[in-house]
């Protein structure tokens, strides 16, 4: 991972990776190790991120059937384990490495976006949206998503118009979608949220077409 400079550019891709399976003070990502797991890679090389002691800001990028998400937090050496029993160290699951290590910080979003059973929405009207923060199960207290920023395209993502959102429960809100007519939206209804916790960690997720218009 390399520390956030003044060059919004700076992401994960651009790290010089650490020697393999070395894991001292390393910090688990499990969405990278849910990937691994499900997809039954077995044996081969796992990379893992020594991270310093000093705390700095991070960014995690990911792109998956064009939709987009940018993780911002900040992050330090593990100086103790701090993972459930149902989500262990990388290292325990692949052999004998007990190094300490835990989950980062990151804000994943669930979606209900209530849609007709053929996945689409009323054309012209209001449309109600629920987002859910959550993040990777461990033992201390997780932080808490505190606010949450909506905003909407009809054109494919060339130009975004903001849409409004309230907290509705802990770590939920409800965005309110103003759904036009079908023919000015073409190519249906995408959906960017960007959401901050109570400890500065953001997550910004573009969905470039969450559903189509009837």
């Amino acid at each position: 991972m390399a520390p956030d400079t003044d060059k919004e550019t700076d992401t994960m891709h651009h790290i010089r990776v650490p020697s393999v399976r070395r894991r001292r003070g390393v910090l688990v990502l499990l969405a990278a190790a849910t990937t691994l797991l499900l997809s039954g890679c077995k044996g081969g090389d796992l990379v893992s991120y020594e991270l310093p002691a000093r705390s700095a800001r991070y960014t995690f990028e990911t792109e998956t059937d064009g939709v987009r998400t940018v993780w911002r937090y900040s992050s330090a050496k593990a100086t103790e384990d701090d993972t459930a029993t149902l989500s262990p160290c990388i290292g325990e699951l692949v052999g004998s490495n007990q190094a300490t290590c835990r989950p980062e910080p990151l804000i994943f979003l669930r979606y209900d976006f209530g849609l007709a059973l053929d996945n689409t929405a009323r054309a012209g009207a209001a449309h109600e949206v629920t987002v859910v923060g959550y993040y990777q199960e461990r033992l201390s207290a997780l932080p808490e998503v505190t606010s949450l920023k909506a905003e909407t395209t009809f054109d494919g993502g060339s130009t975004w118009h903001p849409a409004p959102s309230k907290a509705t429960g802990r770590n939920t809100f409800t965005t309110t979608i103003k759904n036009p007519r079908r023919d000015q939206a073409p190519k249906g209804v995408g959906l960017r949220i960007s959401a901050t916790d109570s400890q500065g960690n953001t997550v910004t997720q573009t969905i470039p077409q969450a559903y189509s218009l009837r």
